[in-house]
């Protein structure tokens, strides 16, 4: 395969409006930028619990939305603006573990997953244990995972 035939590998980041997610995408995209590749950003959408009020279901539904669409254009501007690469966005409703699945076996030009461990006693988050633990042998990319308390400095060095 020839250098312009290949896909540019692109590194996935699953973001919300956590720290430890913006230090995940600083690492995400300092590395994209280093090796010519690119930043898809996965925003899910889960469902509520109960289905007992639907209308109410429907209206959180829409505000959850609109929230999920100004994260991304948040987070899209950070990327173009410390690396020059315009990410990816995707937004999708349904459980995290199984949209980030799809999305990874739908899209194979996504070569590497990033995501942010909360610090902290509470643990990593749910994602990040889930996903290092029972699940990381159902994944054909690597997961890299980047302690959320590392400074842009830190970050910058590592990549």
């Amino acid at each position: 395969m020839t250098t312009s035939s290949r896909r540019r590998s692109k590194f996935l980041v699953v973001v919300d409006s956590t720290p430890e997610c913006k230090v995940a995408l600083r690492f995400a995209t300092q590395r994209a930028r280093n090796v010519g590749g690119g930043v898809t950003l996965l925003h899910v959408i889960e469902p509520a619990d109960s289905q007992q009020w639907q209308a109410v279901e429907e209206l959180m539904r829409q505000e959850a939305r609109e929230e999920a669409e100004r994260l991304m254009q948040e987070l899209a501007g950070q990327v173009q603006l410390e690396s020059g690469i315009i990410p990816e966005l995707v937004i999708r409703d349904g459980r995290k573990k199984d949209e980030l699945l799809k999305l990874i076996s739908e899209d194979p030009s996504i070569r590497i997953l990033v995501l942010g461990a909360a610090p902290g006693a509470e643990g990593p988050g749910p994602l990040v244990t889930a996903l290092a633990g029972q699940m990381s042998g159902s994944f054909s990319i690597p997961i890299t995972l980047v302690p959320g308390a590392l400074s842009a400095e830190q970050i910058d060095e590592l990549v």
